[in-house]
C-alpha cells in the first residue's frame, strides 16, 4: 500500500510540478498590538465615578452658543462627566492619582461606544489601588527629547519632572509626586522647559510665571510653591504657554458662564505669589471649573453633571477683560452645573 502511495504521489509530481511562487519566513521585526490599530480621533470621557470610554468624534455635531446641547453620556444621579478631551487611537495616557501615583495607558485599549454610553469602570481597566482615585490624565503623542511633565495639585504645589522618567512605567504604577495627606494632583502638561506656566484657582485668581523658576526634580519629590491660595480657595486648571503666546484664556464657570482673556492682560510674576483677578465671581456666574487656552480655530466640548454636552466654536465667545463675569455659554437646568470643557483642535475636524 505504502508503495502505490509513493508510486501515486511521484506521478502527481511530474505531471503537476511546477516552481514555487512564494517563500514563508521569519519577519525580522517583531508586531506589536499598535501597528495593527488604524489612527482614529476620538473624544475621551471620565466621569466623576471613575467610568472611561471613547466616542468617535464625528458623534459630536457643530452647535451654537447658548443651546442645550445634546445627550453626552449617559449618568446616574450620583455621577457626571469629569473630563472629555480629545484625543488618537494610539495616543498614550498618562493617568495621575490622588496620591500622586502614575498609571500608562493606550487609548485603543478604552471601551469603545456612543455618547449614551456609561463606559467601564477605570479600576477594570488598570490596577489602581485601593481607595484610589484618578484625578488628572495626560495624552502623549510621543515620549520626546527635552521634554518636560509639568503637575500641579489642589493646594498649589507645582513639580516638574523629565517626560522620559515616565517612558516605561510597571503596571502597578509608579511614584509620580510625592503629596501631603490632604492634597491631591489636579492637572499636568507636557513642556520644552522654557515656557511660562499660568495657574487659574477657583475663587478666579490667576499667577502667570517662568517656567524656569521650578527646577527639575526626580519622580519621588514633592515640588514647589506655584502659587499661594486665599482662604478656602483651590486651583482648579493650568496651562503650559509660549512666552510670546497670542492665544486667549478661556474660562469656564460652574454657572454656564465663559469668557476668553488676552494672554497679553496677564503680566508674568515671580513663582509662589497671590496673583491677579482672571474671573468675577458672582451667585449667578459661579466658581470658576475649568481654563484653557484657546485660539480662534479651536471648538470647544462642554460638559454638565447632567451628562449633557454642547459643542460650540471658540470664536462665538465674546473676548472680555479679566475682572468680568462673562457671557452665558449653555443653558442649565435647575439643579444642573457646568463639569468642565475639552478643547477640540483643528486638526480633530479634518475628515468631518
Amino acid at each position: 500500500i505504502y508503495k502505490i502511495i509513493v508510486d501515486e504521489l511521484e506521478n502527481i509530481k511530474k505531471k503537476f510540478h511546477s516552481p514555487r511562487k512564494t517563500r514563508i519566513e521569519a519577519s525580522g521585526e517583531e508586531i506589536e498590538d499598535e501597528d495593527l490599530i488604524a489612527e482614529e480621533e476620538m473624544i475621551v470621557s471620565v466621569t466623576h465615578t471613575g467610568y472611561i470610554k471613547r466616542i468617535p468624534i464625528d458623534e459630536y455635531r457643530l452647535q451654537k452658543r447658548g443651546g442645550k446641547g445634546l445627550k453626552g453620556s449617559g449618568s446616574r444621579d450620583e455621577d457626571f462627566v469629569w473630563r472629555i478631551f480629545s484625543a488618537s487611537t494610539l495616543t498614550t495616557l498618562l493617568v495621575f492619582s490622588d496620591r500622586g501615583k502614575l498609571y500608562w495607558l493606550k487609548v485603543h485599549r478604552l471601551p469603545l461606544g456612543s455618547r449614551t454610553f456609561k463606559g467601564r469602570a477605570i479600576n477594570n481597566v488598570i490596577n489602581l489601588s485601593s481607595g484610589e482615585k484618578v484625578k488628572a490624565i495626560l495624552p502623549v503623542e510621543k515620549f520626546t527629547e527635552n521634554s518636560f511633565v509639568v503637575m500641579l495639585t489642589e493646594n498649589g504645589i507645582i513639580k516638574k519632572t523629565s517626560l522620559s522618567a515616565f517612558l516605561r512605567p510597571r503596571p502597578s504604577g509608579i511614584i509620580a509626586l510625592t503629596t501631603d495627606l490632604d492634597d491631591t494632583v489636579i492637572e499636568s502638561k507636557i513642556s520644552s522647559g522654557q515656557n511660562d506656566v499660568f495657574i487659574v484657582t477657583r475663587e478666579g485668581m490667576s499667577i502667570r510665571f517662568d517656567e524656569t523658576d521650578v527646577r527639575g526634580m526626580g519622580r519621588s519629590a514633592r515640588g514647589v510653591k506655584g502659587i499661594t491660595l486665599g482662604e478656602n480657595d483651590k486651583v482648579i486648571g493650568m496651562e503650559v504657554i509660549d512666552k510670546n503666546a497670542i492665544e486667549t484664556i478661556l474660562i469656564v464657570t460652574k454657572g454656564g458662564f465663559g469668557k476668553r482673556t488676552p494672554l497679553v492682560e496677564y503680566r508674568t510674576q515671580s513663582r509662589g505669589g497671590v496673583g491677579v483677578i482672571t474671573q468675577k465671581i458672582t451667585d449667578k456666574v459661579g466658581p470658576v471649573v475649568a481654563a484653557q487656552s484657546v485660539t480662534d480655530q479651536d471648538e470647544i466640548i462642554i460638559s454638565t453633571n447632567e451628562g449633557q454636552a454642547i459643542r460650540m466654536k471658540a470664536s462665538e465667545i465674546s473676548v472680555l477683560g479679566r475682572n468680568t463675569q462673562g457671557v452665558k455659554l449653555i443653558d442649565l437646568k435647575d439643579q444642573e452645573y457646568v463639569t468642565g470643557f475639552a478643547l477640540v483642535s483643528e486638526d480633530d475636524r479634518e475628515g468631518e
